[in-house]
């Protein structure tokens, strides 16, 4: 499925949470040193469970990848998988998934005065201003970015 947007990202494909399998990968407790290396087996710490560090609200939280270059200044690009979290409460500054119109977009939210707006992360996107005639929903709060590099 592709959910094409006008505002330039535009999602791929959304994923619901499963936490069917525990798959637990070693945590080092030592930084690890861009200078001279060094040996890390003397610091194993635990366990690290991925699904327990990065989802907070197993029942509301849902993946979603995005197509598009209007948030690369925040870090999301294209091919991206972003983590989202519905129990979250949006605040002034967040990255939301949200749906203007009928159309995804993932924008950062900023409330100034009485006004609404959802911004881009890029200078070629325009701000968004959400008026009152306008279909708006948040659909969740962006709590991760997965990015390959």
């Amino acid at each position: 499925m592709k959910i094409k947007s006008k505002k330039g990202i535009s999602i791929t494909k959304i994923y619901p949470f499963e936490s069917k399998i525990k798959h637990e990968l070693p945590l080092y407790t030592a930084r690890i040193s861009a200078g001279f290396p060094s040996p890390a087996d003397d610091y194993l710490d635990k366990k690290l469970d991925l699904n327990e560090y990065l989802i907070k609200h197993p029942a509301s939280t849902f993946f979603v990848r995005v197509d598009g270059d209007s948030m690369i200044d925040a870090g999301i690009h294209s091919g991206d998988i972003l983590i989202v979290d519905r129990a979250l409460e949006p605040t002034g500054n967040s990255i939301v998934i949200a749906v203007i119109d009928g159309d995804l977009t993932v924008k950062r939210i900023k409330k100034t005065n009485d006004k609404l707006f959802l911004l881009a992360e890029n200078p070629n996107y325009p701000l968004i201003e959400i008026k009152p005639d306008m279909s708006f929903e948040v659909w969740g709060v962006v709590s991760y970015v997965i990015h390959k590099v």
